[in-house]
């Protein structure tokens, strides 16, 4: 009967879920070019046709990888705290989270850095993430200058993308080995970016 007939090259206990998890954990830890397909067949231990059958290319295998890690990992600014707490929380949660995570840092600021021209849909999807990231800051400072949690005239655009290069340099000096107390010492002084309200 063809519907328990199993194809050629996947294992019996094949489990899609857990192969995206397995790939993921592989394009935290060695980026998008890292991962090579080898390295991604010997962690999945799915043969390449399987892997292709499965998720279509590399390429659409990362853009899953990307969805499944803003899904498990993502976090954003707690708009029901005040503005400062609400950075402040989010900058510790970094600090914590890039230094014990799976690939250390933010697989988004870190896993398609450079790259080569191949794999320019890969480089795209992380770009929308960290657009969208930036626009979620950028959109928590506009509310917090309509409720005047920042003085009046505060430059919302330049201060989210601050605290944006913040959250990306946390990701990037957790790669090289920077641990939780010390991303957290960044994380302290780069609150002085918020302006007070005097």
């Amino acid at each position: 009967m063809e519907s328990v007939t199993r194809r050629a090259g996947r294992p019996r206990s094949f489990d899609p879920d857990v192969a995206l998890d397995t790939a993921l954990a592989q394009f935290w830890e060695h980026g998008y070019e890292g991962a090579s397909l080898a390295r991604l067949q010997e962690a999945t231990g799915l043969t390449a046709p399987a892997l292709y059958r499965a998720f279509g290319s590399k390429e659409q295998l990362f853009e899953r990888a990307v969805k499944r890690y803003q899904d498990k990992q993502g976090f954003a600014l707690n708009d029901q705290l005040p503005f400062r707490r609400a950075v402040a929380e989010y900058l510790s949660r970094a600090a914590r989270e890039f230094a014990t995570g799976p690939g250390r840092g933010c697989m988004i600021s870190t896993g398609m850095l450079a790259t080569s021209p191949d794999a320019r849909v890969a480089a795209e999807a992380v770009r929308i993430e960290r657009e969208r990231a930036l626009d979620m800051i950028r959109n928590r400072c506009d509310d917090a200058l309509e409720q005047g949690e920042l003085p009046e005239g505060t430059d919302t655009e330049s201060l989210a993308r601050a605290l944006a290069a913040v959250i990306q340099g946390m990701s990037v000096q957790a790669r090289d080995g920077a641990d939780t107390r010390q991303l957290q010492g960044l994380a302290e002084a780069a609150l002085a970016v918020i302006p007070s309200r005097g």
